[in-house]
Parts: C-alpha cells; sequence; structure tokens
C-alpha cells in the first residue's frame, strides 16, 4: 500500500492540519504481504482517533495497513485534537470538518469511491463517539459504523468525571450549555430512519470503565431494531484489544477480498 502524511489548510478550523492516509497498491513481489487493488474506485474507511491521540496513532499502534492491504481498502484517519468531533463553542468547528470538509478535500485529492456502499467510518473512544455521531447524523453516507470502546454517552462523561489533565474540555466545547441532541448518541438514535440506517459494531472490553455505557447504547439500538453486532471481550481501553477488534471490524465489512 502507498501511505501518505498529508498537510493541508482547513476552512472549517481556520489552521493547517493534517491526515494520514493509506492507499491501495497491486504488489505481487512483496515479501509478507499482498497489495489488492482494482480497476474500480478503492472503497474507503475513515479511521477515526482518541482524545488523547492524533491522525498517525492508528498506523503507529496497530498493523492497519498489513490489514487493509488484501481488501483493496482506502484508510483516512484525520487529525482534530481534543474536539470530540464537534463545531467548539470556543473554538475550531470541527464537525464541519469532518462531515463537510474533509469528504470533498479527500474526493478532490485521492481516487477513492464516494458510493454508499462503499463507505465506512470506524474509531476508538472518542473516536468511536465521532464515528457514530457522523453514522447517525448522515445515514445516507454510510454502509457500515463501527464504535471501539467509543465513549457513548457524553452528558454521563460531562457530569461523573473531571480531567485533570484538561479540565475545562467540556465547556470549551459545549460552552455552559446542556450536550445538544445534535451531539448526543441516543437522541439521534431515537430519530434515525431505521430503514436508511447503516450496519453499526459496538465493540469494548469488559474492564474498561466505559462499559457500561456501551452495554445501555447497545440495548438502546436493539430497542430500535437496527442492524447491529456487538463484541464485549476481556480487555481494557488499550491499544492490544483495537489491535485485534479493527482486524474483526474489517471481517465485518465484508469486502471481497
Amino acid at each position: 500500500m502507498a501511505h501518505l502524511r498529508c498537510d493541508f489548510y482547513s476552512d472549517a478550523i481556520g489552521l493547517s492540519t493534517s491526515m494520514t492516509v493509506i492507499l491501495p497498491q497491486q504488489t505481487e513481489t512483496q515479501i509478507g504481504m499482498t497489495g489488492r487493488a482494482g480497476a474500480d474506485l478503492p472503497p474507503v474507511l475513515y479511521l477515526l482517533h482518541g482524545l488523547s491521540d492524533d491522525d498517525t496513532i492508528w498506523l503507529r499502534r496497530t498493523s492497519i495497513e498489513r490489514y487493509a492491504a488484501p481488501l483493496g481498502l482506502a484508510v483516512v484517519m484525520p487529525q482534530v485534537h481534543r474536539s470530540f468531533y464537534t463545531d467548539q463553542a470556543y473554538g475550531g468547528r470541527y464537525w464541519t470538518f469532518l462531515s463537510e470538509e474533509l469528504p470533498a478535500l479527500v474526493q478532490s485529492f485521492f481516487r477513492v469511491s464516494d458510493r454508499r456502499e462503499d463507505t465506512f467510518v470506524a474509531g476508538l473512544s472518542m473516536g468511536g463517539y465521532g464515528a457514530m455521531k457522523w453514522a447517525l447524523t448522515e445515514p445516507d453516507r454510510f454502509a457500515a459504523a463501527a464504535s471501539l470502546s467509543g465513549a457513548v454517552n457524553l452528558t454521563g462523561l460531562r457530569t461523573g468525571r473531571t480531567r485533570p489533565d484538561d479540565p475545562r474540555m467540556f465547556e470549551r466545547i459545549f460552552g455552559d450549555e446542556p450536550i445538544p441532541e445534535s451531539a448526543d448518541l441516543f437522541a439521534l438514535l431515537g430519530k434515525v430512519d431505521v430503514e436508511r440506517s447503516p450496519k453499526l459494531y459496538v465493540g469494548c472490553g469488559t474492564e474498561d470503565g466505559l462499559e457500561p455505557d456501551n452495554r445501555e447504547f447497545v440495548r438502546a439500538i436493539e430497542d430500535r431494531g437496527l442492524d447491529l453486532r456487538t463484541s464485549f471481550v476481556p480487555g481494557e481501553h488499550a491499544w492490544g484489544l483495537w489491535d485485534a477488534e479493527i482486524q474483526q471490524v474489517l471481517d465485518w465489512l465484508a469486502l471481497a477480498r
């Protein structure tokens, strides 16, 4: 596969940012890995990072390049800082960046499919929240969405704990107002058209402090009758689990090999 670190300017957030991208490449003689690329434009997975990470983290902590190579899958990993994929009350318009500007830039920079059946989103922790928010807000864009150890209950996170390293994080993002319905996964879930919703994947380690929130989110998805796969396996909020889980997600996507 081809690996690109793309630095560019974002009008939405008003500063230069970056995305890490891996693109399919047909290879026959590469030792230990066979690349696949067809004549058609490749499918694309938007893969979102967590709160303390950046666009390089999936490539550094997992073997996502090796997992995607035989699938002929492009993977786009954007940088969104500590934004919770939201247009911040006191900061950048990161939701606008993610949902509007980024896909347009990807289409202008790279040869990848923009068809719904070829477009997927996944993420871990804060990125799991972002993946579900994007898929439930724009169900016609994605065929499938996956959350790994997702921060799926923002109201609970905002009221139940503080971050000594960033004590005013939620105030910066949402101001003094309650979490709006447009940012609340449970509210979005209640509004999504069952017939239009992407299929969903929710995974979390059973020793993760976010497990109860994810169990509650799963129950809400099941109550709506959406197409759902779950994976609650032994593990903490850690990369060993996410490296294993992203492989399960890619298998679940059932892309032609």
